[in-house]
């Protein structure tokens, strides 16, 4: 096709893409010496001429753009979007029926066929995040892509593409009929208030539906719990719907307070029985440590980067310490589920951050269980980070 641009993959990358790597890195293409536009279709050549794959040029934090397929026919118009976003729908199906669970992923970026954009389900509205402008150069082929394929009460959209990723802030609201927020969506039979109108956080996060489940089914009953970063207290309502006896949710967010209260109403919670704390995390870890307070079992999922006044934390760097934090207040045979979306590590690298941190502590631990993201976050095997969800069931077994 006459407006995609032969772009050269250099020779020690050219197997890497042959194999289906999807992510376009800086170091592994000559890009023409005139500034591309996004959303420029990309003809990958190897440095024989030879087609690799097609591509769209997209700027992000990760890279230059997705390859979004392998077939040298293939046209990337509005019907190549349609069959894929077709074939993810089909793909959520069990999900689509299942009365308990309203709120889930429909269409997962590079997992689903085309990386630099998600589609989120909430009860009836459609969330699409957008994470380059290349990618939103498509947004009309996605959107017309999802009036033909589902029923829809109304479309948002959320634009990840400002400075550094940013997001930036603007009217959401595409189509359908403007929503009354906020939304109650269930998740196993759980109530949560979601909002799509408020900015970049919706009120929960979907990939943690089975690990939520779980702390429910098998780990909270009878359990002294704290849940730290514990944003609208999502763990928190789950640990209490599983008989937990106390749960204590601090999170260094104003708004935490007040949404954590609406999703324990929402489920008939008396939230008062329950302690809610605003203060940074890492100084209520001091504050547990001074006060001798202990707990059976702690959720720990912070940001993978967090700034606090007198703290920065980056998850590949200080994950260890703040689980050494959080080991000193875990009573013997309680349950730390150690948690994080950094994809700068692999589950390998995370079990050894975890070891780390008892051997320092010389203290004996047990694995119990891991998980990794929910079916609905469909991700392919040639791209490892797009799999970014590391969770550990770990019980602290006493001193040495």
């Amino acid at each position: 096709m006459s407006n995609e641009i032969n772009i050269t993959v250099r020779n020690k990358y050219a197997n890497k893409y042959r194999k289906g790597y999807p992510l376009i890195l800086k170091e592994a293409v000559v890009l023409p010496k005139t500034l591309l536009v996004e959303g420029t279709l990309m003809r990958l050549i190897d440095e024989k001429g030879k087609f690799i794959g097609k591509a769209y040029y997209g700027k992000q934090n990760k890279g230059y753009g997705w390859v979004i397929s392998h077939n040298e026919s293939d046209t990337i118009d509005a019907s190549f979007f349609d069959r894929k976003l077709k074939k993810a729908v089909k793909n959520r199906s069990k999900l689509y029926q299942d009365d308990e669970t309203t709120a889930f992923r429909v269409f997962n970026g590079e997992g689903d066929g085309i990386g630099g954009f998600t589609i989120d389900y909430f009860d009836g509205y459609y969330l699409i995040n957008w994470y380059s402008e290349g990618i939103f150069s498509f947004s009309d082929y996605v959107i017309s892509s999802l009036e033909n394929n589902v029923d829809f009460k109304a479309i948002y959209q959320k634009k990840r593409f400002g400075k550094q990723g940013q997001y930036i802030k603007e009217d959401e609201f595409v189509k359908g009929e403007r929503g009354d927020f906020p939304i109650i969506v269930k998740e196993n039979g759980v109530n949560f208030a979601v909002y799509l109108n408020e900015g970049a956080m919706v009120g929960i996060f979907l990939d943690q539906r089975e690990v939520r489940r779980i702390i429910r089914d098998q780990y909270a009953y009878g359990k002294n719990v704290l849940n730290t970063f514990s944003y609208t207290g999502a763990f928190s309502v789950f640990a209490a719907l599983g008989g937990a006896s106390q749960t204590t949710s601090v999170d260094l967010a104003n708004r935490s307070y007040a949404k954590t209260i609406e999703n324990f109403s929402l489920n008939g919670i008396d939230y008062e029985a329950h302690d809610i704390i605003v203060d940074d995390v890492f100084k209520y870890f001091k504050y547990a440590n001074r006060k001798n307070k202990s707990f059976d079992l702690v959720i720990l999922d912070p940001p993978s980067f967090a700034r606090s006044k007198k703290f920065t934390f980056r998850a590949e760097k200080d994950y260890t310490s703040l689980l050494k934090e959080t080991i000193s207040i875990t009573e013997d045979r309680g349950i730390i589920v150690a948690s994080t979306n950094c994809s700068k590590f692999n589950m390998k690298k995370f079990k050894s951050f975890v070891d780390q941190a008892f051997k320092e502590s010389d203290i004996n631990y047990k694995l119990i269980e891991e998980y990794s993201l929910p079916e609905d976050y469909k991700t392919i095997s040639q791209f490892k980070e797009g799999n970014y969800l590391k969770v550990l069931f770990i019980q602290k077994q006493g001193g040495k």
